[in-house]
């Protein structure tokens, strides 16, 4: 992910680092085999990007997602090592802002762009997986009381109403 982010960064394209990696950068470790990013690009874009992906000695291949895919596409990027990154080209529902939310974490020589806390938790809460849940889950634990539950509120909104009641469903489990 240092790699494919300082190329990211390169080229001036806007991400946020999500899943494992950003749940970590969170304080919620869990093993995974690749690492995701949303990234803030037009389908057509994508295209110019996975060329230079390739053209930087990568595998990278660009999936487009039907009218009904939350996802509209998707790069799946590999090295030679068989490391995976999976850059996803918008997330329907997300908030525009979300990518002025982030916060900078140092790994492996590079600056990374993680998602901010609502913002990951409501995406987590969107993907609707157990372990999409208990990421989120686990994070909001961490610190319940530094998290701006109107802004998750309102993120989760935007994703729709099954999103609202697992937020609030995680709010509840405070206890």
């Amino acid at each position: 992910m240092a790699d494919v982010a300082e190329l990211l960064a390169e080229q001036g394209v806007r991400y946020a680092v999500i899943g494992a990696m950003a749940a970590a950068a969170h304080g919620v470790v869990r093993a995974s085999l690749g690492a995701d990013a949303v990234v803030a690009l037009q389908v057509q874009e994508a295209r110019v990007l996975r060329q230079s992906l390739i053209e930087a000695g990568y595998q990278a291949q660009l999936r487009v997602g039907d009218v009904d895919d939350p996802i509209p596409a998707l790069i799946e990027v590999r090295d030679c090592h068989g490391n995976r990154v999976d850059l996803l080209i918008g997330l329907r529902g997300m908030d525009p802002e979300a990518l002025s939310r982030t916060r900078q974490v140092s790994f492996a020589g590079a600056t990374l762009e993680i998602a901010g806390r609502e913002d990951f938790v409501a995406m987590k809460a969107f993907a609707g997986e157990p372990v999409d849940l208990a990421d989120a889950r686990a994070v909001m634990d961490l610190d319940r009381g530094s998290l701006d539950m109107d802004l998750l509120r309102r993120l989760a909104q935007r994703f729709g109403r099954e999103t609202v009641t697992a937020v609030e469903v995680l709010v509840g489990a405070a206890g």
